[in-house]
């Protein structure tokens, strides 16, 4: 901060990250990492807009809506269920599924048909609807 406030000063206009850093001899992400440690904090439930009838708050504005709790469950669940495939069912899986490979694809990659795939894939995924029920 008294850095910054030199600089202000000595130049007439607010400083660069840049600027501060080369000032204190230290690299630019330290300058930012120390300046957001300093912010105050802003409560989730605060309101960035109002209209008068609806509000959106800041949780509005962060809101992660691909990982939700909901989501993180099945993953894990998933990942649970997976551990109980076999080898050769968990790859084509990873493959399939995790990788976006083809049913082709995988079967050039793992030395065999494309229909032993299709019939490992079939029989892992209702292994895994088992598990999951």
């Amino acid at each position: 901060m008294q850095a910054r406030e030199k600089l202000t000063k000595e130049t007439g206009k607010e400083p660069s990250i840049e600027e501060i850093a080369k000032d204190l001899k230290v690299e630019p992400e330290e300058i930012a990492f120390s300046l957001d440690a300093i912010q105050d904090p802003v409560s989730l439930q605060e309101p960035v807009y109002n209209d008068g009838s609806d509000s959106i708050y800041v949780l509005d504005q962060v809101k992660d809506a691909k990982n939700t709790d909901e989501l993180w469950a099945e993953n894990i669940t998933i990942l649970e269920a997976m551990k109980k495939l076999n080898y050769k069912e968990k790859m084509i899986i990873d493959k399939r599924f995790f990788d976006g490979r083809t049913q082709m694809e995988v079967a050039e990659e793992i030395g065999i048909s494309q229909a032993q795939v299709s019939r490992l894939e079939k029989s892992a995924i209702e292994r895994i609807k088992r598990i999951w029920k």
